[in-house]
């Protein structure tokens, strides 16, 4: 087998998610990067913040719920959403159409795997309802940053 060859599984993977190495000739620009990144951040926020206000609105004993705190959830929101757009560039490098299926499963892997600390705060005592509009919270910056680094940021249709 030659270097770069794969053969079975692997083979199949890469099929299936697009692995094709266009090595940045299909890369969002720049300038999009930057507007889908500030849309990404802005909006999940924002979805973060109504959600955190509904929260008590909807179930009375979560108000005054620490998470709920803008500080609290913003913090992280940023960090998960940076970290979500520096990605996009990366997966752009592997894949010529990065978006489907691979950054999808990325995102809906990720946001599965994000609901593992709102598991265990509740296991060790968090109210049910509080953790429940945590785990919407994760749901929602997925909304928001997903459709705006695709679509805002989308790949470039050929090579330069």
């Amino acid at each position: 087998m030659s270097v770069g060859e794969t053969s079975g599984l692997p083979r199949a993977v890469m099929r299936y998610f697009v692995i094709d190495w266009p090595l940045g000739r299909r890369q969002p620009s720049w300038w999009r990067f930057l507007i889908a990144l500030v849309v990404a951040v802005v909006g999940s926020v924002a979805a973060c913040a109504i959600l955190a206000g509904l929260g008590p609105i909807i179930f009375p004993s979560t108000a005054g719920y620490p998470h709920f705190q803008f500080a609290d959830y913003t913090k992280l929101t940023v960090v998960g959403v940076v970290i979500a757009c520096i990605a996009w560039p990366i997966l752009t490098l592997v894949s010529s159409r990065a978006a489907r299926p691979l950054f999808l499963t990325a995102t809906i892997i990720v946001t599965i795997v994000s609901f593992a600390p709102d598991a265990w705060i509740m296991l060790k005592g968090q109210s049910a309802p509080a953790v429940l509009v945590l785990a919407l919270m994760h749901i929602a910056v997925a909304l928001v940053t997903y459709p705006a680094l695709v679509t805002i940021a989308r790949q470039r249709s050929r090579t330069p």
